[in-house]
């Protein structure tokens, strides 16, 4: 069977995971390992993705990710073509280091954010790699360490994950109780793949819906409800059209909010929240006019992206025009 094209959409939350060919060895070294994580930070210092979670493996790697300024292809692909080079070159061999291509699962927020982030962050503990979750928390190959202010990882996003749990050291507290928890919940295979099996948690649950005669969406490349799958293929089909009306593509979502928190003199994390200052009120009505009405961006998607509900951005979208907008039409 043809495998099926990879998902993406600007910020979709992804779950990558690569694996060594034949079971070999991609990380032999601490030198190996740098190498990794400095071309990771690479990719979020210039906005290509935004990393959550992370966990090297001998043979594997899990990573948590966020589509950024470019496509999640793109990114890994920038990612693992020059990791490999290198590791030929140190080691001295030569071919594939890789599996066939990563899995990447496209995943929906809630629950999986939280989910993923605890998931990755045991896997050294659970393969017997660190002895509990003290050395967990000291361990320097896995996110968790960064999040628990042992490991200074300045390219890793630890606020958002810890603003679940609240504000400053309390957060963080917290947050090591949700971890501890998710030790005796063991491998939790749901968590590692897409599909309707995984997305209502086993076969009891595809079974009991079947006996009611209720028919649900799944894709094997999406980690999440029926309505977040329908919602997500709805916004693929949309940008392909876009791209097809325009005749090339159109600029991502990242690419036009620096664009506008510049031209507007506001910050990103402004925009991308609920704050309701007039500046950013009039800033975050001009992305959406620009991301909707121009870009063909559906609704849900650029709702998703600014951390705010779909009613308001599509109610941005139809108000009055600032008097400004024209200024941003270059960019199309």
């Amino acid at each position: 069977m043809a495998r099926q094209p990879r998902l993406d959409a600007p910020g979709a939350l992804h779950h990558i995971m690569g694996r060594g060919i034949e079971r070999t060895r991609i990380f032999r070294t601490d030198q190996d390992r740098e190498d990794f994580l400095n071309r990771l930070a690479d990719l979020c210092i210039d906005g290509g993705l935004i990393v959550y979670a992370w966990a090297l493996m001998p043979n594997h790697f899990h990573l948590l990710v966020r589509t950024g300024r470019q496509s999640i292809s793109k990114s890994m692909r920038k990612l693992l073509t020059g990791y490999v080079v290198n590791f030929n070159l140190r080691h001295k061999r030569y071919g594939h280091l890789f599996q066939n291509r990563y899995k990447s699962i496209i995943c929906a927020d809630d629950p999986y954010l939280l989910e993923l982030t605890r998931y990755i962050h045991l896997n050294p503990l659970r393969a017997g790699m660190v002895g509990d979750l003290k050395q967990l928390s000291h361990y320097r190959w896995a996110g968790h360490s960064a999040i628990m202010g042992r490991v200074k990882r300045d390219w890793q996003d630890i606020k958002t994950i810890t603003a679940y749990f609240g504000k400053g050291r309390r957060a963080v507290e917290k947050y090591e109780q949700y971890v501890r928890e998710g030790v005796s919940l063991g491998k939790r295979p749901e968590l590692v793949g897409g599909g309707l099996i995984r997305s209502l948690g086993g076969w009891s649950q595809v079974l009991s819906l079947r006996r009611k005669g209720v028919k649900v969406a799944s894709d094997e490349r999406i980690l999440g409800r029926d309505r977040f799958i329908r919602r997500l293929m709805s916004e693929v089909e949309e940008r392909e059209k876009k791209t097809l009306r325009l005749g090339r593509e159109v600029p991502d979502l990242l690419t036009l909010t620096k664009r506008v928190v510049r031209g507007e003199g506001i910050q990103e994390s402004e925009l991308r929240s609920g704050i309701r200052k007039r500046e950013v009120v009039r800033a975050r009505r001009l992305f959406c006019q620009l991301a909707i009405g121009k870009m063909g961006y559906p609704g849900a998607e650029v709702a998703r992206f600014l951390g705010v509900t779909t009613s308001s951005v599509n109610r941005l979208a139809v108000s009055e025009e600032p008097a400004n907008l024209k200024k941003y039409l270059k960019l199309f």
